[in-house]
């Protein structure tokens, strides 16, 4: 028989490791994630047999542990849907693929505990490596559903595993641990099988997981709820049967005989099928990081159960609270388990919840759903359509309540999730449920605001909403194009989250307001009368320094579509800014980083016809509109406006050779 052998990728080398060297206080995780395992491959091979029933057989799908103390042997074995060759080299041998450095990434980077640590293996899909926490040696006998060949890949850890062909009479799996021969817990091993329920439910440091009573505890803890069968072989000593009176054979002179049974270890009952009064929040919780593979504790649990109407479902959903980086991937899956009477028919059903809900986790069953496999007949299916209805409904009511009643934690969910719940405003259906949800940070306050706060605290003479983009909030606070509103005590909202560039070219009023954005066209502030009174000044001022103004045009012409008079600068000389049907700086950088063509807009350069330097320098053009320092005036101010915005120098040479001149005359 033919022995192939292969290396282990550099990346996942490292994950073996870590798995080996850094997490042998949460060994227990491993039985977890092995079992976890196993449901999977049951699961999928019960979605395959929607369309191919012979590959299901008779058999109950189950998953059976048994163990070889004297061996120190653990064996975990499925009917699941089994793996080819090719699939064992690249589901064991390259562990998780790109979630491999991701998963290195976060543990280095993030001051992680081995208990967080522990929870991040399961999220990355590195879980089947944890079985080297335990194991000198592992080995995996699998034949696919549907496939004769069976295989068995091998592997020490050592950075090499090999595959030969092997047997096994039916598809499935099974994964034999060779444990390490390392002491266990003294206090543990004085215990015998009569003291298995009285043991404290932590299973330490140094465990002996060939010990029925060990492996129960920790089944109990992780799997109960899942829903095939967990058999773990047991066993127990029966007296023989005698002939005559039993009782007067002494104790010590009966013959006994050790028997083998299987015994069911969890009580398979969904836990969303459960009365909920029967649910411990501990339960919830571990249910929570089985689905959703984070390490965090669920923000907020939300479950419903309808009945008698047209159509019967019932949910279980999950609100993180704490963010990862994943969710910003473009290849990562989202949606919630939909189950149709048990059967798990997709894991990943986004049509359940908007992309903007992709952080939330949970289960939706239904016995009314189709259970046909055929995803574009499940898109059109109207009950599914409802049941999302409803759950973002759920969703939103229950935030905005919490953001009412608890403002504090809401804001520390908004500082996980405020970023993709933005995303939302392209939803049409739901855009205006999910804004008052929306919080910013703003000129006038300390603490984040939400949009109603602010129509609350609004001038009486002010119709609109105003904001500002910028990179942060304190070249926002700096921003010369803040200036009047400052003077005026008007609050303007600040939209420094790099989404925010985005979301507001499609957010476009809040109650009845229009949204503006300061840094977009011309600004007219206060009453009608004093809204005259400066247009009017602004027309003097205009006839005033129109020469200058054609100078400085010409000199800048290449980037700057128009010079004009502020209405917004008090303290600057000059700003940046756009036109209103125009894409702002940031919006067209942002297009650029996502690698798209987005187009050099030329901006407008106001001045501020009061300011010492614009009068200085339209003196120096009237004395002489061919003198040098003209120009260097004009490359000074243009630089400064750039810099006030937290730009880049159009032509840094230019304004140094300005600024040099200048300062050398």
């Amino acid at each position: 028989m033919t022995v192939e052998n292969f290396e282990f990728k550099a990346e996942s080398q490292q994950v073996l490791n870590l798995m080996i060297h850094s997490l042998y206080s949460n060994q227990e995780i491993f039985l977890r994630e092995l079992i976890s395992n196993a449901s999977d491959a049951l699961d999928k091979l019960r979605f395959e047999s929607l369309t191919k029933p012979e590959l299901l057989g008779t058999d109950t799908l189950k998953i059976q542990i048994q163990t070889d103390e004297t061996q120190k042997l653990l064996v975990i074995s499925d009917n699941g849907i089994g793996m080819t060759k090719e699939e064992l080299i690249k589901n064991l041998g390259t562990i998780a693929h790109s979630g491999t450095k991701a998963f290195l990434d976060k543990v280095k980077t993030e001051k992680t505990s081995k208990e967080a640590v522990s929870q991040l293996i399961g999220q990355f899909g590195v879980g089947f490596y944890s079985s080297f926490i335990v194991a000198d040696k592992v080995e995996v006998i699998s034949k696919k559903a549907g496939h004769d060949e069976v295989y068995c890949w091998r592997s020490t850890g050592n950075g090499q595993f090999e595959i030969e062909e092997s047997s096994r009479e039916k598809a499935g799996t099974t994964i034999t641990l060779y444990l390490k021969q390392e002491p266990v817990n003294p206090a543990k091993n004085e215990l015998d099988q009569d003291q298995e329920n009285d043991q404290d439910d932590d299973v330490k440091f140094g465990q002996d997981f060939s010990r029925a009573y060990v492996l129960r505890q920790v089944i109990k803890r992780y799997s109960d709820f899942v829903q095939y069968p967990i058999e773990l072989r047991t066993s127990k000593w029966v007296n023989d049967p005698v002939e005559g009176a039993a009782d007067d054979i002494p104790e010590n002179e009966k013959k006994r005989t050790q028997v083998f049974e299987w015994e069911q270890i969890n009580s398979m009952k969904a836990i969303w099928a459960r009365e909920q009064s029967e649910v411990s929040q501990d339960e919830y919780q571990t249910f929570y990081k089985h689905i959703s593979k984070n390490s965090d504790q669920p923000f907020e649990i939300l479950r419903h159960k309808a009945s008698g109407g047209n159509f019967d479902y019932t949910y279980l959903v999950f609100l993180p609270s704490e963010s990862s980086q994943s969710l910003f991937y473009r290849d990562q899956k989202h949606g919630l388990q939909l189950y149709v009477n048990r059967v798990m028919i997709m894991e990943n059903c986004e049509d359940l919840v908007p992309e903007y809900f992709r952080f939330v986790k949970g289960v939706v069953e239904s016995p009314d759903l189709s259970l046909n496999v055929s995803r574009e007949i499940l898109q059109q299916d109207r009950k599914l359509k409802i049941i999302r209805t409803r759950i973002v409904k759920r969703i939103v009511e229950t935030l905005e309540k919490i953001k009412t009643d608890d403002r504090p934690r809401y804001e520390k969910f908004w500082e996980q999730f405020g970023t993709i719940l933005k995303e939302g405003i392209i939803d049409f259906e739901n855009a205006d449920k999910l804004k008052p949800l929306f919080l910013f940070k703003s000129s006038t306050q300390d603490n984040l605001t939400s949009l109603s706060e602010y129509v609350s605290r609004m001038k009486e003479d002010q119709t609109e909403i105003y904001y500002l983009t910028a990179e942060n909030v304190d070249v926002a606070q700096r921003s010369p194009h803040l200036e009047a509103f400052k003077e005026k005590g008007i609050e303007v909202l600040f939209m420094v989250n790099p989404v925010d560039e985005w979301m507001m070219n499609s957010f476009h009023e809040f109650d009845g307001k229009s949204l503006k954005s300061i840094g977009k066209g011309q600004i007219e502030l206060g009453s009608e009368d004093e809204k005259k009174a400066q247009k009017e000044a602004i027309k003097e001022k205009e006839t005033e320094l129109a020469d200058l103004m054609a100078a400085i045009q010409k000199n800048l012409d290449k980037h700057v579509k128009e010079v004009r008079l502020s209405t917004r600068l008090t303290n600057s000389p000059a700003c940046l800014v756009v036109n209103e049907e125009d894409f702002s700086k940031g919006f067209e950088e942002m297009l650029r980083k996502m690698g798209q063509n987005a187009p050099t807009t030329k901006r407008v350069f106001e001045l501020n016809p009061n300011h010492t330097l614009v009068e200085k320098l339209n003196g120096v053009f009237k004395a002489n509109p061919e003198d040098a320092k003209v120009g260097q005036y004009v490359q000074l101010l243009f630089g400064q406006a750039q810099l006030a915005e937290g730009s880049q120098l159009a032509e840094p040479q230019l304004f140094s050779q300005a600024l040099t001149a200048v300062m050398g005359a």
